[in-house]
């Protein structure tokens, strides 16, 4: 049996631990991250390039606009946020679209911790409530979008918001340690966060893992940033805060997505991926799309796999959806501005 084929049927830390060949050590994650190949950025990109350009038929633009709703976190995070603010995002999130009742609901919203409860309110009998039906709420955490802090405020954040009722907990890594090369530190943190995202009943809310990959400065840094991520238990990786540029990149994604590939290829076990900031239209949505079906394959569209961070993206979606529907476009007043 291979080292691979063990690592696929031990528990997750077993596992972590089987494919480092040891305990969690800078050393030893550092001579596995950097025996992962290394990429060709030109390839990465002309490939990224490629899959963009792909068109699709007219006959499935609706498909891949309701399926871009369907994927969003619809998101406010804002110093200036109240629970008035909250609850208007939530009636967004149920109802996108008030003129088209067959309109698709959101994935999720997500929000900072003590916005947690009115999020939960608002939404009522449509709160997902950890079971994958209806709307997620995602709390932002971890000294979001910095993560300058302490780990103990960093677990304090993260307990409060799952108590609160967070389905999900956005954390971000710290990317000065990951860039000094002390990857056990943020492995270390990934794993505490993880812990900190157990319910009471066992459960856990699920755990996105901020690369912040405007700051990782290179391709083969996002991959490894990425397998850490991974190997530390993270149930997403996900590329950005949105408040540094650049966000969410085609190429960078496309990096995301191999890596969970080929993570699914060596455990057979599924990590969601998400792209945030600076996606903004139904056109640049769609290419996503194809790259995560061209890629990953089409089971990743669906919201415990896939989502996009990107919540000015639906009134572009919405005013693209009306337009296939009366054949002209409608102006913005057509949708909710938030």
């Amino acid at each position: 049996m291979t080292s691979s084929q063990l690592a696929a049927r031990l528990a997750p830390r077993d596992r972590t631990l089987a494919l480092l060949g040891g305990e969690a050590t800078d050393a030893n994650l550092r001579r596995y991250l950097h025996g992962i190949p290394g990429i060709d950025a030109v390839g990465l990109e002309q490939r990224a390039a490629d899959l963009g350009s792909r068109s699709i038929k007219t006959t499935s633009k609706k498909l891949a606009l309701d399926t871009t709703i369907g994927l969003i976190d619809l998101t406010t995070l804002e110093g200036a946020d109240t629970r008035g603010k909250v609850r208007s995002l939530v009636g967004k999130a149920l109802t996108p679209d008030a003129g088209d009742p067959d309109c698709p609901r959101v994935a999720a919203v997500c929000v900072y911790g003590d916005m947690v409860p009115h999020a939960v309110e608002a939404l009522g009998s449509a709160h997902a409530a950890g079971t994958g039906n209806g709307i997620a709420v995602a709390a932002v955490a971890t000294a979001f979008p910095s993560g300058r802090a302490s780990l103990a405020v960093k677990l304090a954040d993260t307990a409060d918001a799952v108590a609160a009722g967070a389905d999900e907990i956005d954390m971000v890594i710290d990317r000065g340690a990951f860039l000094s090369g002390h990857y056990g530190r943020v492995f270390d943190e990934i794993v505490a966060v993880k812990e900190a995202c157990r319910r009471q009943d066992g459960s856990h809310a699920h755990l996105k893992v901020i690369l912040e990959t405007g700051e990782l400065n290179t391709y083969d840094n996002v991959r490894r940033a990425s397998w850490l991520a991974i190997l530390a238990g993270g149930d997403f990786i996900k590329t950005s805060t949105g408040k540094v540029a650049p966000a969410a990149t085609l190429p960078v994604t496309l990096s995301m997505l191999e890596v969970a590939r080929d993570w699914h290829r060596l455990t057979g076990e599924k990590i969601g991926v998400k792209p945030a900031g600076g996606i903004r239209t139904s056109k640049d949505a769609i290419k996503y799309l194809v790259t995560v079906a061209e890629t990953v394959g089409e089971e990743w569209l669906q919201p415990h796999l896939f989502r996009f961070g990107a919540s000015s993206l639906l009134n572009d979606v919405l005013l693209q959806r009306q337009k296939m529907t009366t054949g002209h476009y409608s102006g913005p007043d057509y949708v909710t501005i938030d």
